[in-house]
Parts: structure tokens; sequence; C-alpha cells
């Protein structure tokens, strides 16, 4: 028998509910060179979604840099990914690949 919630757990203790993670392949293109991308590690970083790998594609003389990454994401977490790293000042778009 599976439990979800028991009636014992106290209001204010988390709800001890597992929620499953899927890998999701992302292409993030920023402006700013290795500051953007820079930018877009920390805010990963920052917000906690476990990244399984990150690459960063930077040329000299060419305006846009890329991240392309695969971040394990709830399917509530994977619906609002794009809007979060979008708010970024250095990002031009998330897509996912």
């Amino acid at each position: 028998m599976t439990v979800l919630d028991p009636a014992t757990r106290p209001s204010w203790a988390p709800r001890t509910t597992w929620t499953p993670r899927v890998a999701r392949r992302h292409e993030i293109v920023t402006t700013g060179g290795m500051e953007g991308i820079l930018r877009v590690g920390d805010a990963l970083r920052a917000s906690g979604y476990p990244v399984r790998d990150f690459t960063a594609d930077v040329r000299d003389g060419v305006p846009y840099s890329s991240v392309t990454c695969t971040v394990s994401l709830t399917s509530t977490e994977s619906a609002t990914f794009a809007e979060r790293m979008g708010t970024l000042p250095a990002v031009i778009s998330v897509e996912p690949c």
C-alpha cells in the first residue's frame, strides 16, 4: 500500500510525494558572448534544475551565442522553463531540441 499524504503529516511539513523528472534538451540563444553564456549557466545553477550536459558555442565576430543543455524537469517545470529562461536579459530564444 502506498500512502501519498498521510493524515499524520503536520500541515507545515512538505508533501513527500515523488514527482518524476524527464531529461529535456534545449537550445538557448544568447547575446553578449561569454558573459551571456555565463548568465545562463548561473541561472540554471541558481534555479536548482539538474543539468546533465551543458555545451556552449561562442564565436568571435558573431553577435549570437548558444547553449545546448539537457535539463531534468518535472512536467510543471517543463511548462515554464522557456518562460523563466527567456526573462534573462541576454536570452534571445529558448527552444526544445
